[in-house]
């Protein structure tokens, strides 16, 4: 018989009084007897029994791990690795990570160069008409052949750059690509949250590339075959996120649900979200429309009006007379106030302005759309988390976007207009 003792093994813990308890265990193992074959390991029965004891005294609690035997310990510590599918799928995301940082780039740069040339083709054309103007005047009170010959050239000259201008739109082009940068921006952060937070599958990279590709329509790089129409004949919104069905579009967050019967939705908050629908449509994106329309309007009569008045200003000048001179030098001082005002005041990029925030309302009722079409909650985004991002999309807070819902609410009960607009962003 051997006996082992293990004594003075204290414990303290912390109380209000400021005493400590002391627990002695003491654990007893029997042997077997040295004349008997014993088929298993002494140290292991040992290990065992004494565990045994000292959960069924004082209360202690050990993990299973501590019982496995040694294949259930290898299987345990042997590493986890990705299967091929995974490693592929994540190796073509990284991919299109790398192409949208270029993207960025690209618009930056692009955007940047196309400033540029507003500021510098504006210049030019002001000088040029400016000192045609000039010129046309003293050719009034001095009749000279040359002074009417440079009158002539510079106001031919600014006629043909003040149409390429007005064709082009400078200040629009520039605002299209800092539009898709930043555009471009939040998608290479979906990407990198994609990446580091989710196990990216082949329908993931599928939607990316499509995302990207949308990306690229409202906003082209190239200016040859591929400007998008500076005047079109109805103002519409711009679409930067691809047209799927409402099965196939769905947010990130639907992957990791909870536990719960309607992931976070409940009737009202699907009844707001109803009411903020009705409020963004019913104001912001009209209001938007609208302001759309009107600057497409004078955008363009001013890109008509500029090439027009500077053209009247050549045919004066080459015609000669004092008469045909006043008449290029009133005409062309109107062609320089025309394009300045045009190209100055940037009313493209005002164009452009209104284009992308009706896109953004329209982007934010179709999404909340689908996802209350969605019967499946399971495939629905978490109804909170839904909730906040609608709430921060419009600059608002929580409270602030159920105390819009509920005015919405009561201006379709009392048949009244809601007295303001769903964003508070612009």
């Amino acid at each position: 018989m051997a006996a082992l003792q293990a004594s003075s093994l204290a414990i303290p813990s912390s109380s209000s009084s400021g005493c400590h308890l002391k627990r002695m265990i003491t654990a007893s193992i029997q042997l077997p007897k040295p004349s008997k074959l014993s088929l298993v390991d002494p140290s292991a029965a040992m290990t065992k029994k004494l565990v045994e004891e000292l959960r069924t005294r004082n209360g202690y609690a050990f993990a299973e791990p501590l019982q496995m035997d040694v294949a259930q310990k290898d299987r345990v510590l042997e590493p986890c690795l990705s299967p091929t599918s995974s490693i592929d799928t994540t190796t073509k995301l990284y991919a299109i990570l790398e192409a949208v940082e270029d993207r960025v780039e690209m618009h930056d740069n692009i955007g940047e160069q196309r400033d540029n040339w507003n500021e510098l083709l504006l210049n030019s054309v002001n000088m040029m008409t400016l000192t045609a103007t000039t010129t046309a005047a003293m050719a009034v009170a001095t009749p000279a052949p040359s002074l009417r010959a440079c009158s002539a050239l510079l106001f031919t000259a600014a006629t043909g750059m003040s149409l390429v201008m007005s064709k082009i739109q400078p200040s629009q082009l520039a605002e299209e690509q800092r539009n898709a940068s930043r555009l471009f921006k939040q998608l290479q952060s979906e990407i990198k949250s994609m990446l580091a937070l989710q196990s990216p599958t082949e329908s993931d990279v599928k939607e990316t590339m499509e995302k990207v590709q949308a990306h690229e329509r409202p906003y082209p790089l190239p200016l040859l075959g591929a400007m998008l129409e500076k005047f079109p004949t109805k103002f519409e919104p711009a679409a930067w996120w691809p047209r799927v069905s409402n099965n196939h579009r769905q947010s990130r967050g639907c992957k990791t649900v909870t536990n719960t019967e309607r992931n976070g939705w409940s009737e009202d908050l699907e009844v707001e979200m109803k009411a903020i629908v009705q409020v963004l449509k019913s104001k912001d994106k009209q209001d938007y429309l609208r302001l759309g329309n009107l600057a497409l309007k004078l955008n363009k009569m001013l890109a008509v009006s500029a090439p027009l008045l500077a053209g009247i200003a050549a045919a004066g000048s080459a015609f000669g007379g004092s008469t045909a001179m006043t008449v290029a030098a009133i005409a062309g001082t109107m062609a320089a106030i025309t394009n300045s005002f045009e190209h100055g005041g940037q009313v493209g990029m005002v164009v452009e302005m209104y284009r992308n925030c009706a896109g953004f309302f329209d982007l934010m009722e179709e999404t909340i759309e689908a996802t209350l079409e969605e019967s499946d909650y399971s495939k629905r985004e978490n109804g909170e988390m839904f909730e906040m991002k609608v709430a921060m999309k419009l600059g608002r807070s929580l409270s602030q976007l159920r105390d819009l819902a509920r005015k919405s609410m009561a201006s379709c009960i009392e048949g009244n207009e809601v007295d303001e607009f769903g964003s508070k962003l612009f």
